[in-house]
């Protein structure tokens, strides 16, 4: 990963520790990438999410080239995703499918909406990206300056359409973050309705440093029905409850379905508005005053 650059744009700021949903764009890109076997992060050190190998490019500043000629000095395995640390909405799933590489290829590369390669939203095979740095350096005497564009002509490439996502105005999902409009409208999006409770829940997980598959509409209709069928202030004690349910081994969608079960027979209990029975009993059941518990009506007792 590389998380180096002056980010002019950006007036210099540091971009890769910029927030975007309480994160840095760091560790969302971090995130995207859970699951490979060693993480490299090429750039000045910075606080992470989880642990990584830190590397630098020679001279610090240098430009991509030796920042990835930096990175592959660690890499052991015959497969390398190579990304930039300025990608706030890098999915696993993206993630996962560039590392699909099909026979013959030795890169698989993301394509934007507008079908420009993205070398830094790629996988490579490391043999092959080795070879062409090394190439490159022997061609132009050096790495340093060189434009990230030299990379890609000697390798067989395997273009993947980036997925197609708007906002709610139609405008194409921001890919990368190199100016502050492009940050406003990454910090933006995730504040949308329909990707609010997804991205806070990444960024709680991430904060407490866990990793749960959560089936979010499971647990907000237990929490609903416990909100609506007990009272308000029920439904985020219910939802830690589920949570500690959970860390001990039951099911989180079992333990949602048992709540919300529970939450039905306690609001049928209370009955329901215009009733004729109280607390879900039979009519015949019922005290016929309320100050007379014997059950029979005033005026009617039986005489001594």
């Amino acid at each position: 990963m590389l998380a180096g650059g002056a980010a002019r744009r950006l007036g210099g700021a540091d971009k890769p520790s910029l927030r975007v949903g309480g994160r840095t764009l760091l560790d969302r890109v971090l995130a995207g990438c859970a699951g490979a076997s060693r993480t490299v992060v090429v750039g000045p050190r910075r606080p992470t999410c989880r642990p990584v190998t830190w590397a630098r490019e020679e001279p610090p500043g240098g430009g991509p080239l030796p920042a990835l000629h930096a990175g592959l000095r660690h890499v052991t395995e015959p497969l390398v995703l190579v990304l930039a640390a300025d990608l706030p909405f890098l999915g696993r799933e993206t993630a996962g499918g560039l590392l699909e590489l099909p026979a013959g290829a030795e890169a698989a590369v993301l394509t934007d909406t507008e079908g420009r390669d993205q070398p830094l939203t790629a996988a490579y095979r490391t043999e092959p990206l080795r070879r062409e740095l090394a190439l490159l350096a022997a061609e132009y005497g050096r790495l340093v300056g060189l434009p990230l564009r030299l990379l890609l002509p000697g390798l067989a490439l395997h273009r993947v359409p980036a997925p197609a996502a708007a906002d709610r105005n139609g405008a194409p999902v921001v890919m990368d973050c190199d100016t502050w409009a492009e940050v406003a409208a990454a910090r933006a999006r995730i504040r949308e309705h329909g990707n609010v409770l997804d991205e806070w829940i990444a960024a709680v997980s991430s904060e407490l440093g866990i990793d749960p598959e959560v089936d979010t509409t499971a647990l907000l209709d237990a929490a609903r029905d416990a909100a609506h069928g007990v009272t308000r202030p029920a439904a985020p004690l219910t939802t830690f409850l589920m949570g500690y349910a959970a860390a001990r081994g039951l099911d989180p969608a079992t333990a949602a379905a048992r709540v919300s079960a529970l939450a039905a027979r306690w609001a049928e209990e209370g009955g329901a508005p215009g009733d004729t029975t109280a607390a879900g009993l039979p009519e015949q059941a019922q005290p016929s005053d309320p100050a007379d518990p014997s059950g029979q009506a005033q005026g009617q007792r039986d005489e001594p």
